[in-house]
């Protein structure tokens, strides 16, 4: 497999709803949600990919690193690199429907087993969809984490409990998905959600539970008083609110809020290794990926979504020893510098 076949057949396939660019940042598509672009304008998806391009790396190479480890341990399973799959549905509306639902979502959680990683399933206005990625993620052995819409509490408990019963490696609730368009017009309820209410969730299931869509360090803060496992970082790749700032913007205010306490994860913008290794300077854990492991599966199945995420490990590789970094477990931010 190739990355220049990989791309031309994904082009091909989400003809109509995503132009697969030569760079995924939002600016072709803006506007278009339902589709594969941010809401409004796309000034928050640009802005995912802008604040990671505000920091530059400082290249160092006379230090004793001379191998990279891209391991790490994450909700007890050993992962092969600081990158999972982020959640993503409605591969009708969203992506054209050449692929079914089923087939998309198996692609997704299978192509990050085989590449040593995570997948992580979502939730949508059809609550099949949920259904067809925790079958898959059941199927991989329990690899896989789902993620819930802020429904209504007991709507939530009864999926939460679902991803109990698939073995899933963590479960948790996309508190940002409260402003997705596509979910009220296909009359599915959703909402914010009060700190009674997320304690609540998190006390219903003995899986580590993920609190996604944290952009401001009080909220951070609010999480892990509830019980949260984790946090993600996330505007929900701009396709909720307007002119939001970037996951990247607010990731190191919100690392000091919490301070330790959860495992921290982001979500926004990440293109390549070396984003990756941004992240984690700036104090995430890991990262999420979402919108090229589209066009990974779209254009070469669980293989496509695998490759893509295999490049991505070698260009962190690449990066960690032109950093002087030996361990994604230790990135210090020493090795950034603002771009100016």
């Amino acid at each position: 497999m190739d990355l220049t076949t990989l791309r031309k057949k994904a082009r091909e396939e989400l003809k109509g709803f995503c132009r697969v660019c030569p760079v995924c940042d939002g600016r072709v598509c803006a506007g278009e949600a339902p589709g594969m672009g941010g809401m409004g304008t796309g000034s928050s998806f640009m802005a995912n990919l802008s604040a990671l391009a505000s920091w530059r790396l400082n290249m160092r190479t006379l230090h004793d690193v001379k191998a990279a480890d891209t391991r790490l341990t994450l909700f007890g399973r050993e992962l092969s690199m600081p990158v999972l799959a982020a959640p993503m549905t409605g591969v009708l509306y969203n992506m054209g429907g050449k692929l079914s639902e089923e087939a998309f979502i198996r692609m997704i959680i299978d192509g990050a087993a085989a590449a040593g990683t995570i997948g992580m399933c979502g939730d949508g206005a059809d609550p099949a969809m949920y259904g067809s990625g925790v079958e898959a993620i059941k199927a991989q052995g329990g690899c896989g984490i789902p993620i819930v819409k802020p429904r209504a509490q007991e709507a939530v408990k009864e999926m939460l409990g679902k991803a109990d019963a698939a073995g899933a490696a963590a479960v948790g609730v996309d508190v940002d998905g409260a402003g997705l368009l596509v979910m009220a017009l296909k009359g599915q309820p959703v909402s914010p959600k009060s700190f009674a209410e997320l304690a609540e969730l998190v006390a219903v299931t003995s899986l580590p539970f993920i609190v996604k869509g944290v952009m401001t360090s009080d909220e951070a803060v609010i999480a892990c008083d509830a019980g949260a496992a984790a946090i993600v970082v996330s505007n929900h790749g701009g396709r909720v609110l307007d002119h939001a700032p970037g996951a990247a913007e607010v990731l190191p205010e919100i690392a000091a809020a919490v301070e330790g306490r959860c495992v921290i994860l982001a979500d926004g913008g990440v293109r390549t290794g070396a984003d990756v290794l941004k992240c984690l300077a700036l104090g995430a854990d890991a990262v999420l990926v979402g919108r090229p492991l589209v066009v990974g599966a779209f254009g070469g199945g669980a293989e496509g979504v695998a490759f893509l995420l295999q490049k991505l490990k070698a260009e962190l590789t690449a990066a960690m020893l032109l950093t002087g970094t030996a361990s994604v477990r230790a990135v210090s931010p020493r090795i950034l510098r603002p771009a100016r």
